[in-house]
């Protein structure tokens, strides 16, 4: 016997009352030369229909490089790529593209021209009240055949093609999904949403609240989305002619914005649950859109005002998460070899063993330290009486930087036990035992005289090319290559023995 999948797929086709024109007087414009307007489009009437045949209203060639952002911009304005190729702008009288809106991105998809030609819609804009497919060129197609075989009039096939369905597939998941959890959240905990993302797949989008949930108000929202989830309630568009004195609707959508032309108001209905105005595509039906929440709230600060943000996933994503997760917890379960229950457990225990390993070797490093400062402090000075060394290390310590402070620190310390006022001049250095080209040698330089400990700083610099700086009594750096004793240590030992006391 076979072995059963559990999918969460949505109707294979729309039911006819899904679209329910409630003006008497609205109609949807039949010239096949007349665009129909966002808010009537078929990928807005039936969101599951995967090709249509239409016909052209306009083609130009766009006069930017990339698709424009209808004004928007994020926080950090994005830079306009070099043009690789071609960028026409397309009308046509209808498409199931869905141009960006609503807070929902845009759809991609395939034009295919009278005689076979694919032409690859990279995104779908709201003009207006128009949808414009932007269409890049292949490098083997070409301007003019485009322009006329995209003349107005010309017959032209649009379909979503496999990526695009499955784009679209969970962009109205995640659409509908946010739906009926801002609904759950207002009705239920009187938690209106400030705003909502429908991010990039296969991150979990969220909804900005204007307070943080508890774990147990995130569990409770959780539960009664889901138990209208498993009810299977309907979900079905009206659309009426737009007022024109209206422009602004309340709730979690962006609304209908100002240069919005096409006339129709658009609303989104989940039975019994929530009526919210939108222009986005949504499922059918809510059955088979578990809702997941993050348990947990994101918290923003504003210079004006403070808000959470409520992470969910559903669907397509939802089943990426789970699979993606589980992943992760057997392998580590495997690496730990133990059952992924016992992985929590085990990793405390890792954890805590290295901060155990951890200060063990900080005593030991201590301990080394001490030893080393006393055989820098008993080692022969120089006829003046100076105490001038240079003190090479082979290390593969994470940060050898911090040993060899140990090392000075003690070395001062043992020097100012001795109370003689010896004059001192140190260079230590540590390099890993694998060196390569890229590899990192730490330099430390510390000193009785400021001056003399800058002059070796700067010599260092100039002679073997080491980044570092310092003041006063510390000078440190890294060199970046191979350090060989017979090479950079005997540049170190030139320099020390220029410098005089």
């Amino acid at each position: 016997m076979a072995a059963a999948t559990a999918t969460l797929s949505p109707p294979s086709v729309t039911p006819p009352t899904y679209h329910r024109i409630v003006s008497p007087t609205l109609t949807i414009p039949a010239d096949p030369l007349q665009p129909i307007p966002v808010g009537l489009l078929a990928c807005q009437r039936d969101p599951l229909l995967r090709e249509l045949a239409t016909t052209a209203v306009s083609c130009r060639v766009s006069q930017s490089p990339a698709p424009p952002s209808n004004g928007r911009e994020g926080k950090k304005k994005k830079v306009a790529p070099t043009p690789t190729a071609p960028l026409l702008e397309v009308i046509l009288h209808d498409t199931i593209i869905f141009p960006e809106g609503g807070g929902q991105p845009s759809d991609v998809g395939i034009l295919t021209s009278s005689d076979g030609e694919q032409w690859d819609v990279v995104e779908a804009k709201r003009h207006g009240g128009h949808a414009v497919h932007y269409v890049r060129l292949k490098p083997e197609q070409n301007v003019d055949d485009a322009l006329r075989l995209f003349a107005p009039g010309a017959v032209v096939g649009v379909s979503l093609g496999e990526q695009g369905y499955k784009r679209r597939l969970d962009h109205a998941c995640m659409h509908t999904s946010q739906h009926l959890l801002s609904a759950v959240l207002e009705t239920r905990l009187n938690v209106e949403t400030l705003a909502w993302s429908l991010t990039a797949a296969p991150a979990p989008c969220y909804v900005e609240l204007a307070r943080g949930l508890s774990p147990e108000e995130i569990a409770y929202v959780q539960e009664e989305a889901n138990r209208l989830v498993f009810e299977g309630r309907s979900v079905h568009i009206e659309v009426e002619e737009l007022d024109p004195s209206v422009k602004v609707m309340s709730g979690p959508s962006v609304g209908i914005p100002s240069d919005y032309t096409g006339g129709v108001k658009r609303t989104v209905v989940i039975d019994g649950i929530d009526r919210n105005p939108c222009c986005g595509t949504h499922l059918p039906s809510i059955h088979n859109l578990q809702l997941f929440l993050l348990p947990n709230t994101e918290a923003l600060a504003r210079s004006t005002s403070s808000s959470v943000r409520l992470y969910f996933l559903a669907g397509p994503r939802l089943i990426t998460h789970l699979t993606s997760t589980h992943t992760l917890l057997t392998n580590a379960a495997s690496i730990m070899s133990c059952g992924a229950p016992q992985v929590p457990e085990r990793v405390q225990q890792v954890v805590d063993e290295r901060k155990k390993a951890t200060k063990r070797v900080e005593d030991l490093e201590a301990e080394l330290a001490a030893v080393l400062a006393d055989e820098f402090v008993n080692a022969p000075p120089r006829e003046g009486g100076e105490l001038v060394l240079h003190r090479h290390r082979t290390d593969d310590s994470a940060n050898p930087l911090t040993f060899l402070s140990a090392i000075s620190t003690a070395f001062v310390n043992k020097v100012a036990e001795k109370g003689s006022g010896v004059s001192y001049l140190v260079v230590l250095t540590s390099s890993p035992s694998a060196q390569t080209s890229t590899s990192t040698t730490v330099v430390l330089v510390i000193g009785s005289d400021d001056k003399k400990v800058k002059a070796a700083g700067d010599e260092l610099k100039a002679k073997l090319n080491v980044k570092g700086g310092g003041k006063g009594p510390r000078w440190s750096g890294k060199f970046i290559g191979v350090w060989k004793d017979g090479r950079e240590g005997a540049t170190v030992a030139s320099i020390l023995g220029s410098l005089t006391f």
